[in-house]
C-alpha cells in the first residue's frame, strides 16, 4: 500500500499520541502485555529491517563503507543509551528532577527518533514498523513522565516535541543536500534498528509462561512482516 506523502509524516505523530492517551485514559497497572507488544515490535521491525531494508542498501555503494555505516548506527545507539538509559526498547532507568524538563532523556530520543524516521520516505512497510515500534515504547514513556509527577504543561511538551522527530528525520532525508547520501543514512538507520530490535527480543524475560508467550509473538511478528 502506497500512502500519500502528508500520511507518512502524520502517522508517526498520531502513533506517540495514541500512546499517551492510552496511558492517560487507562492507567495501566500491570506492564506485561506492554512488554508482549514491545517483544512483537521488536521481532516486527527487526524483520523488515531484513526483508526491506537490507537488500537495497548495498546498490552503488561499496560493501564495506556500508558495513562501517551499519556498525556507526550500532554505535551511536550505544552512545545514545548512556543518556537515555535504555528508554527507546522499553526500560526506564532514569531519575527525574521535580518538574524540571528532562533535556538529556528528549535529546537522546529524537536522535534516535531522527535516524528512524531516514527511511520511511521510500519504503511504506518500514512506516508500519516504526508505528508498531513507536506505540509501546510511547507508553512506556507516558507512564514514566506522569508517574515521576511532571507537571502536565512539562510533560505534554515532551511528548509532542518528541512525537514530531521521527517525520522531521523523514523531511530532512528528502532535502537535495541529502538526498545523495540516502543509502548511507539508511544504512545507519539499520544499526540502529539492529541494536533496538536484539535488546528487545534477547533481554532476560520473567519466568517460563512469559517466555513462551514471548516466544509466540516474536514468531508472530516475523511471519507479518515476512507477508507485508
Amino acid at each position: 500500500m502506497d500512502f500519500p506523502s502528508a500520511i507518512i509524516y502524520i502517522i508517526p505523530i498520531l502513533a506517540v499520541w495514541v500512546g499517551f492517551a492510552f496511558v492517560w485514559f487507562t492507567k495501566p497497572k500491570k506492564n506485561d502485555n506492554i512488554k508482549l507488544l514491545l517483544a512483537f515490535s521488536g521481532a516486527f521491525l527487526l524483520s523488515l529491517t531484513f526483508f526491506e531494508l537490507l537488500p537495497g542498501v548495498y546498490n552503488g555503494h561499496d560493501p564495506k563503507t556500508i558495513a562501517l555505516y551499519i556498525l556507526g548506527g550500532i554505535l551511536l545507539q550505544v552512545f545514545l543509551e548512556f543518556f537515555s538509559k535504555g528508554a527507546e526498547h522499553g526500560h526506564m532507568h532514569f531519575h527525574l528532577k521535580h518538574n524540571k524538563f528532562p533535556t538529556l532523556l528528549f535529546l537522546s530520543l529524537s536522535i534516535h527518533a531522527l535516524v528512524e524516521g531516514v527511511p520511511i520516505h521510500d519504503n511504506d512497510s518500514i512506516l508500519y514498523g516504526i508505528i508498531i515500534h513507536k506505540i509501546p515504547i510511547a507508553i512506556i514513556l507516558s507512564i514514566f513522565l506522569i508517574n515521576s509527577k511532571m507537571k502536565l504543561p512539562i510533560i505534554l511538551l515532551f511528548i509532542g516535541a518528541f512525537s514530531l522527530m521521527t517525520p522531521l528525520g523523514s523531511y530532512i532525508s528528502t532535502s537535495p543536500m541529502v538526498a545523495n547520501y540516502g543509502n548511507l543514512l539508511t544504512a545507519l538507520a539499520i544499526g540502529v534498528f539492529f541494536h533496538i530490535s536484539t535488546v528487545i527480543l534477547f533481554e532476560s524475560a520473567e519466568g517460563h509462561a512469559f517466555n513462551l508467550r514471548k516466544l509466540v509473538v516474536i514468531t508472530l511478528g516475523i511471519g507479518i512482516a515476512y507477508l507485508v
